[in-house]
């Protein structure tokens, strides 16, 4: 069963939003309208929480967790990602926040209480390291990340345009599961 609980925690799933058979959501995790899981996918609130804002799509192969409350993180960090995000094939996101219209790229990741504010790319394969604040509307690059340059008017254009494919492609998988064999 790829929805399980933690404890008192039921995930959230938003009746609209597709969930993958073989992508396993766990515990304290919230998924909003429209929003796609792909197979593979691990998405675990066992030990904080995490939130899925509408109309975001996390792809295939990728993690997403959070940090506990210990003497090295007082009240553990959980996972925020916000509304139209596109999360490239495995990738890993752990207790950080990634604000609306966001791009992570294919294997990139994103650690502890890293903040990525609204519009930005980040390159496949790059690291955003833990506590790193990203500013809005520049494509990120590399292991660290720097700063690369302003996005295009192409670009920003592209972040709206993956998410609203990821819907009409997240609503062809749902019209399969109605219709028998």
């Amino acid at each position: 069963m790829p929805i399980r609980p933690f404890e008192q925690y039921i995930p959230k799933i938003h009746h609209t939003a597709f969930v993958d058979d073989t992508a396993v959501v766990v515990g304290d995790v919230e998924i909003g309208e429209d929003s796609s899981i792909w197979p593979l996918c691990v998405i675990r609130g066992d030990i904080n929480s995490i939130y899925i804002g509408a109309r975001t799509n996390i792809q295939d192969g990728t993690i997403i967790h959070v940090t506990h409350s210990s003497r090295f993180c007082q009240g553990g960090q959980s996972t925020t990602i916000g509304n139209d995000v596109t999360v490239g094939h495995r990738a890993i996101l752990h207790a950080c926040t990634i604000e609306d219209f966001c791009l992570i790229g294919m294997g990139a990741i994103v650690m502890d209480k890293a903040v990525l504010r609204h519009r930005i790319i980040i390159g496949a394969g790059s690291l955003v390291p833990p506590g790193k604040l990203l500013e809005s509307g520049f494509l990120y690059v590399g292991s660290p990340v720097k700063q690369a340059r302003l996005l295009n008017q192409h670009e920003l254009e592209f972040l709206e345009y993956s998410t609203h494919n990821y819907q009409i492609l997240k609503n062809r998988y749902s019209s399969m599961l109605v219709q028998p064999l």
